[in-house]
């Protein structure tokens, strides 16, 4: 007998009294149908709600008492978690507000200041009611969905003056089930609208939302126990910090390849977004990195194999659609995905991804040599590009002295472009995720004599910290570290401690803001990923949250408000501990401002800034609408408009570049997929921000003479005092 037909058994030997949390809310409700629903419906099928374990009540118990105990946040549970949680688990289940009504919400009143006493005991019932009337509630939902679709499109009306949200998790609860049937009427019609201005014919659209619904309501009633564990649990771990989380055995039984999908697969760290799988960043190197047109942020609507239909996984686990990605080496799997930058859910984008292994000499660090003119003066700027901080640990352990790493191949790089003549040197850390822990460590020692790299706190307040001790430098020479959103974790730390000790200047954009260190702890039942300790800079502030801001700052296309710890839920805040004694080898403050001011300055008059900061100010109008127009005529000439306005961006940099215009937007896409899928191909914007590293190098040289090399004991600072 399971914990929930005990519970359930206890109630009936009670004659039907009952008291405590589950009062709150009964099964009885999932049996009632909502007024106001389309009659079409197949009630052939009969939810069975689902009901919690003793295996789940005990590993309920333990993950309380870590949270508890030894996460780097100390929070107890109590009443005001009790709503946290409850308002994190609605959010979890139903974070559009698509499903319930401000009436199902009312029912929960009881219960939510109740929770935290009943996770602390294992009593899971309370989580697993609300699950099942979600569950019960989309499976409504879809049925009416697919009861409008069957009355045929030429039924809806696209001539009235109406709107949509875009984003509806801040939007108030629908009243009740009859605002709801018109809210997604509303998201029928959004649909069908998108499609038709990408020049879909109405049956192919008909056919493609009803399978998009049929999916998902087949998944709604396949759901099973562990769904809505994994769900209540998620909405627990989230109180305490956003990367802590639960995984069920399935999920723990194959955790690499779910975070990485490094083996066979595409190369992407994918994550659960409410009903969407979400691409959280790719893995340098890999299948979905080297095919160029899968993004960050980017949702997954569908997939679909070789010669087969798309399978829509809107609703879908996330280790499911995780399996359908994954698959033999050299097969291709294709995705329909939502663009990061698209203007609302229903414009998708389709990419077709071979499959393949991430080889380790493919994340590995590269160079490049640019050649600069300035007043008669040539320059020679090296470029090292570090895509991830990499180490073959299998030959490190077993003892072969040439393993591949970061710092290693950094090191011969270095070498390399010394002896080439180079003036001036660029780490280009764009994009790069972080990796191992001690490889940046390792880094950072070739660009110091040696001293302590960063600073780890621990959920018990013990700071340790990582140190340089090999004292031979491999570059002594101007430094210029460049940075954008997506740089995080091991990135931040190398950042970070190049500008502590007055190494180098950070040029780019603030960077990802991931301080915190994670440990995987086995449960009975699955696994608990839990946040222990946070990373510290050596002049003491946190790398958490904020990240590391730039010295001079480039603007990027990325959105810092979906991307980026601080744009997270709950994230840990940003802090600071003493710093440490380090060397501060340069002071920039006497000639920051006039570097910030000659890189103003080319920028202004830089044809090619101008242009990212056009397609930049674009962008963040798109982001920035909060709704759409369902009138077709309206929304056609927002389309158009949008149309032209990236076809003019486009051409505008073709011109530049003395290339013929492309005549239309398919046009031009049909060639961003064709450099899209070569591996050499150059992203302009990359190509100019670098070479403004370099002139910003140069720079640094013209206007102190002294950064030239920090070899000479003069241009040593004493060491920096405890802050």
């Amino acid at each position: 007998m399971t914990y929930a037909e005990r519970t359930v058994a206890r109630r009936s030997a009670a004659s039907g009294s009952r008291t405590g949390l589950c009062k709150a809310i009964s099964l009885a409700l999932l049996v009632g149908m909502p007024l106001g629903l389309s009659a079409k419906i197949d009630d052939k099928q009969i939810y069975e709600p689902v009901a919690p374990t003793i295996d789940q009540a005990r590993a309920n118990i333990l993950i309380a008492r870590q949270l508890q105990f030894t996460h780097f946040r100390d929070m107890g549970i109590n009443d005001q978690l009790s709503e946290q949680v409850f308002d994190a688990y609605l959010d979890y289940l139903d974070g559009q507000r698509i499903y319930l009504t401000r009436q199902d919400v009312d029912r929960f009143t009881g219960t939510k200041s109740q929770l935290g006493s009943a996770l602390k005991t294992g009593q899971l019932q309370p989580g697993f009611d609300i699950y099942n009337l979600v569950q019960q509630r989309v499976i409504e939902r879809l049925q009416f969905a697919l009861s409008v679709l069957d009355d045929g499109l030429d039924s809806l009306d696209f001539a009235a003056d109406e709107t949509i949200l875009v984003d509806r998790s801040e939007a108030e609860w629908e009243a009740d089930t009859a605002a709801l049937d018109e809210l997604w009427t509303k998201r029928i019609k959004n649909a069908v609208l998108a499609q038709r201005l990408n020049g879909k014919e109405d049956d192919a659209i008909k056919e493609s939302l009803v399978r998009r619904y049929e999916g998902q309501l087949k998944r709604a009633y396949q759901a099973r126990s562990e769904d809505a564990f994994q769900a209540y649990m998620n909405a627990f771990t989230s109180i305490w910090d956003p990367h802590t989380s639960y995984f069920s055995p399935r999920t723990s039984e194959n955790f690499n390849i779910n975070m990485s999908l490094s083996l066979e697969g595409i190369g992407a760290v994918l994550q659960a977004d409410n009903e969407y799988t979400k691409i959280v960043r790719l893995v340098p190197g890999g299948p979905a990195a080297k095919q160029g047109q899968l993004r960050p942020a980017d949702r997954i609507v569908s997939v679909a194999q070789e010669d087969e239909k798309p399978v829509n996984v809107i609703g879908w686990r996330l280790d499911e659609v995780v399996d359908l990605i994954r698959g033999p080496r050299n097969s291709v799997v294709t995705l329909e995905v939502i663009p990061a930058n698209a203007s609302d859910e229903t414009i998708t984008k389709t990419i077709a991804i071979k499959r393949d292994e991430v080889k380790l000499e493919e994340q590995s660090a590269s160079k490049d040599l640019i050649e600069l003119e300035r007043d008669g003066d040539d320059y020679s700027i090296g470029v090292i590009n570090i895509p991830t901080f990499y180490a073959d640990f299998q030959a490190m352990q077993a003892g072969d002295p040439n393993y591949k790493s970061t710092t290693r191949d950094v090191r011969r790089l270095i070498r390399e472009l010394r002896e080439d003549g180079m003036d001036g040197l660029v780490i280009d850390l764009r994009n790069n995720g972080g990796g191992a822990l001690h490889e940046a460590n390792d880094l950072v020692g070739l660009f110091i004599d040696k001293g302590p790299t960063v600073q780890i706190r621990h959920a018990n307040n013990e700071v340790q910290t990582l140190d340089d001790e090999d004292p031979s430098v491999s570059y002594d020479g101007p430094l210029v570290v460049l940075t954008n959103r997506m740089s995080a974790s091991a990135s931040e730390i190398f950042a970070g401690a190049i500008q502590d000790y007055g190494r180098g200047l950070v040029v780019g954009s603030q960077t990802f803001g991931k301080g915190t260190v994670q440990a995987v702890r086995p449960l009975n039942h699955g696994q608990l990923k839990i946040t222990q300790s946070k990373f510290y800079r050596v002049s003491g502030g946190s790398t958490q949250h904020k990240g590391v801001i730039p010295d001079i700052e480039i603007p990027s296309r990325i959105d810092k408000n979906r991307i980026g710890e601080d744009a997270l839920e709950r994230a840990l805040p940003w802090d600071q501990i003493e710093a440490v004694p380090h060397t501060r080898y340069f002071d920039f403050s006497g000639i920051i401002d006039e570097l910030r001011q000659r890189h103003e300055t080319r920028f202004s008059t830089s044809p090619e800034f101008n242009l990212l900061q056009e397609e930049i100010e674009f962008l963040n109008e798109q982001r920035e609408l909060d709704s759409v127009s369902l009138n077709f005529e309206t929304r056609k000439a927002q389309h158009e408009q949008i149309e032209r306005t990236r076809l003019s961006i486009a051409n505008a940099r073709r011109e530049l570049r003395g290339e013929e215009p492309f005549e239309t937007l398919e046009a031009l896409e049909d060639w961003q997929d064709q450099q899209a899928a070569q591996q050499d191909a150059v992203d302009e914007e990359l190509d100019f921000v670098i070479r403004e590293g370099g002139h910003i190098v140069a720079d640094m040289v013209e206007l102190d003479r002294r950064m030239v090399s920090i070899s000479t004991p003069r241009h040593f600072a004493v060491q920096a005092p405890a802050q």
